[in-house]
């Protein structure tokens, strides 16, 4: 695997931290930890890192690959690396894997001292808001007084956005890709059937199922075919199974005759096969819960007004779980405000995974950002 490839080898760091850390749920984790790992170098000043912030399903292996698993990829490899739009030559970069998650960080299935259970569904739910205080506190530990950037795709855009509300002070640059303001009621009601296949499965048990020996494989395979589904673009599903069926399809059945059906189950026994199911309901429940321009009567413009970074928001024409139009509702909001502003919509048609997909134009854009950036 050569270095243009991939900036890899690359190692999981972890930070424990002994002060508590309170969620805005009310729930108190005495001590707790994150899961991280980074690319390039600090430089002298610490002036060029950037904090990449994950979407539902991610984590922090962002870029490289395991010197004992050369092809576990990191998500987002085709955009962090030597030479990539985030150039590693240039910046140090930071992914992390956020609290309540499934890949080391303190999250369901980590020991409850007060019980010497996993927490399961005791686990407090856990806000964007949340997820930023505990990233500020991974940026205290590394000595990183302000990001150059924090950039992230769907919920991780949701993360930069509001790094830029809460922190005004501690980053310069807000990367904001695939995202919106806040759901629609249809976003919520999408997250709402996903979960209500975890919590009726018979293997749920409340959300202790760590106790029992097993996982709810059923319900979170179920919520990630719907999921997938809206990840995808309508033509993009045309152009690749149309209505073809299997070779080996049988006649009026309920098997798995369509190639779409084959792929949507692919994905889901594969996505359960991994995945935490407490862990999907809390990311989940977090955008659900995500609208900075609540405490502002609603007005997202007021929310934005003490922001300080420059932004680069960028759609994908579609994506239609996020629609370019809320993009745009943020772009118009930072106007508002006279902030600075960048805003691209790509030609896609990868649907809201566009922002996941090795798309020379794309790249080329986040590029000729990323060059404008001071270290």
């Amino acid at each position: 695997m050569s270095e243009r490839s991939s900036f890899g080898p690359v190692e999981v760091r972890r930070q424990v931290f002994d002060t508590p850390f309170t969620f805005a749920a009310g729930t108190t984790l005495p001590q707790w930890e994150l899961v991280y790992e980074t690319y390039g170098t600090l430089n002298a000043d610490r002036s060029n890192a950037i904090l990449v912030c994950h979407a539902l399903s991610g984590h922090h292996h962002v870029a490289g690959w395991y010197a004992d698993n050369p092809k576990n990829v990191g998500w987002w490899d085709n955009m962090i690396g030597p030479g990539k739009p985030v150039d590693t030559n240039r910046f140090f970069v930071v992914g992390v894997n956020n609290l309540g998650g499934c890949h080391g960080s303190t999250g369901p299935s980590s020991l409850n001292p007060a019980t010497g259970q996993p927490w399961g569904a005791d686990f407090p739910v856990v806000t964007v808001n949340d997820w930023i205080r505990a990233q500020a506190q991974l940026a205290d530990a590394l000595g990183i007084e302000q990001w150059a950037a924090v950039m992230g795709g769907s919920l991780g855009g949701m993360q930069a956005l509001q790094w830029a509300i809460d922190l005004p002070d501690r980053v310069r640059h807000a990367l904001v890709i695939a995202a919106a303001p806040k759901l629609t009621a249809e976003n919520i009601a999408f997250n709402d059937v996903a979960r209500q296949a975890i919590l009726t499965d018979p293997e749920f048990h409340g959300g202790h199922f760590y106790r029992h020996h097993t996982r709810p494989t059923r319900g979170l395979r179920l919520a990630r075919m719907l999921g997938h589904i809206t990840y995808l673009s309508d033509d993009q599903m045309a152009e690749k199974f149309g209505r073809k069926r299997r070779p080996d399809a049988g006649s009026y059945g309920f098997g798995v005759e369509f190639e779409i059906e084959s792929y949507l189950r692919y994905q889901g026994d594969k996505f359960a096969g991994w995945f935490d199911a407490n862990t999907y309901l809390l990311m989940t429940k977090a955008l659900d819960y995500f609208d900075p321009a609540e405490p502002f009567g609603g007005d997202l413009a007021a929310a934005l007004a003490g922001a300080r970074a420059k932004f680069f928001v960028v759609s994908f024409s579609t994506d239609w779980r996020f629609s370019p139009a809320r993009s745009r509702e943020i772009v118009n909001a930072l106007v508002k405000n006279q902030h600075a502003v960048t805003y691209a919509e790509i030609t896609s048609p990868h649907g809201h995974d566009g922002f996941l997909m090795d798309d020379g134009y794309y790249h080329a854009v986040v590029a000729a950002y990323m060059r404008n950036i001071e270290t």
